[in-house]
């Protein structure tokens, strides 16, 4: 039966050459989660056709619910982008001017002199951030939201960081005030706008805001977040940990986290971006400029967005979220109109981008880890895999290879310092050690099959 295994496993090399892009990544993402590295779902899009929706993991490791397409993930800072366009239409209805004063809607912060609406939104504000100063001196007994960040910047007037447009530093502060702004000058909540002026027109039905600690609620379809335990050896909710306990007392500040969604509804806001359904198109050009600086050099940020001129893909607009138990990242190619989203709910994963843009543009280039010739000449050997038949490890110079009998030479990419891609058959393997630091076996892993070889030489 094991002998059988073997063959089979051959056979899976032997045809994987043939792979198409969606095939490849999806050997990709395969080999990734076999690894432990993704726990998560994975959307890609050509001129808004789904190429590519796919889940890996578990939603609730206290069910074992597993993840699928309609599941609800907090998505972090890519929170910002929808924070950016209620102000944006807001704007746009005379409601508010982008060079407004901040002090004009929250007359308490009048001290921090010349900080505008533009500031906030493509973070040149110069604004202290409120985590850094809320980690020494919150009362971590109490959830705090929006209006405990301004009251707490009023009562201890912690000094900008520079003049406002001199400097470009990412300031979730600022984004915490856009949200009271918007609430202030719309006169609802900061939810019921963004309900009212971006999901509901764009049928967005599984996106909304979440306070899960301050407000729960039964929420079908929940991705929760976890967070690796070393005591434990198992994931487990951030509330659990006294490291990552902010999720509990930051959990009612909202405009620079505070969203959830899922894949499906994501796509739904990309395609919305390239039509006029909710700004101009004067005013969805200004979201996607660069930032000019007072000394007039310019920031890869817009408003809500990081924006790169990419010289061989073109115009990028993305942004990604990291909060504990979640990673996303949602990138827009906007001159070849592809999208990649992907929404994570484990820590101590990779957010495979590099890999996946390269294989959909039909390229082999995968971004390496640097690894010394010594760390390398460490894995070279002979992996008995089964009696008789062997994966041989070899270095030439800087990079290390992998070749099993009648089977081609395969490079090996590092991903990490133990584990490294075999790019061209969507495979992974993985160099175990013992407890005196010396290898004793690798894992190959592939199409959801692992196999482990024993070091012989």
């Amino acid at each position: 039966m094991k002998y059988s295994f073997i063959l089979t496993s051959l056979f899976v090399v032997q045809i994987v050459f043939g792979q198409n892009r969606i095939q490849k990544i999806d050997s990709l993402l395969n080999t990734l989660y076999l690894g432990g590295q993704i726990n998560g779902n994975f959307l890609i899009a050509e001129q808004g056709q789904v190429l590519y929706n796919k889940s890996f993991g578990i939603a609730n490791e206290q069910t074992r619910q597993p993840l699928n397409e309609h599941s609800i993930f907090e998505i972090a800072s890519v929170t910002k982008q929808f924070t950016a366009m209620a102000t944006m239409i807001l704007h746009e209805k005379g409601k508010l001017n982008l060079d407004d004063n901040l002090s004009k809607f929250i007359p308490e912060l009048s001290f921090y002199e010349g900080v505008t609406i533009r500031h906030l939104l493509n973070h040149t504000s110069g604004l202290p951030d409120y985590m850094e100063l809320f980690e020494s001196h919150w009362d971590k007994s109490k959830i705090a939201r929006n209006k405990d960040v301004i009251t707490f910047l009023a009562q201890k007037k912690p000094k900008a960081l520079f003049a406002p447009n001199t400097k470009h530093e990412y300031s979730n502060t600022g984004y915490a005030l856009l949200a009271s702004i918007v609430e202030k000058v719309s006169g609802v909540t900061y939810d019921s706008y963004l309900q009212k002026a971006i999901f509901k027109p764009l049928k967005m039905n599984n996106t909304f805001v979440y306070k899960r600690r301050l407000a729960p609620k039964n929420i079908n379809n929940y991705a929760f977040g976890y967070v690796f335990s070393d005591s434990l050896k198992k994931y487990v909710l951030p509330d659990d940990l006294n490291q990552t306990k902010e999720v509990i007392w930051l959990d009612g500040v909202v405009g620079d986290g505070g969203v959830n969604s899922t894949v499906n509804d994501l796509l739904k806001w990309d395609r919305a971006l390239y039509t006029n359904k909710l700004l101009s198109k004067k005013g969805m050009k200004e979201i996607f400029n660069l930032t000019t600086l007072s000394d007039n050099s310019q920031i890869k940020y817009g408003y809500g967005w990081q924006i790169d001129n990419h010289a061989e893909f073109g115009k990028i607009v993305y942004h990604g979220g990291g909060w504990p138990g979640y990673a996303t990242f949602f990138a827009r190619h906007i001159d070849d109109d592809k999208t990649i989203i992907m929404l994570q709910n484990h820590d101590n994963i990779t957010l495979p981008l590099n890999q996946i843009r390269n294989i959909l543009y039909d390229k082999n280039e995968i971004l390496k880890v640097a690894i010394s010739n010594e760390q390398l000449q460490k894995f070279v050997g002979a992996y008995e895999i089964q009696p008789g038949f062997t994966i041989e490890i070899e270095r030439q110079n800087d990079q290390l290879y992998g070749k099993a009998a009648g089977q081609p030479t395969l490079e090996l990419t590092p991903e990490t310092e133990t584990s490294f891609l075999l790019a061209e058959i969507g495979a992974q393997i993985v160099f175990n050690f013992n407890t005196e630091g010396v290898i004793k076996s690798l894992t190959f892993s592939q199409g959801g099959m692992k196999i482990e070889g024993k070091k012989v030489k």
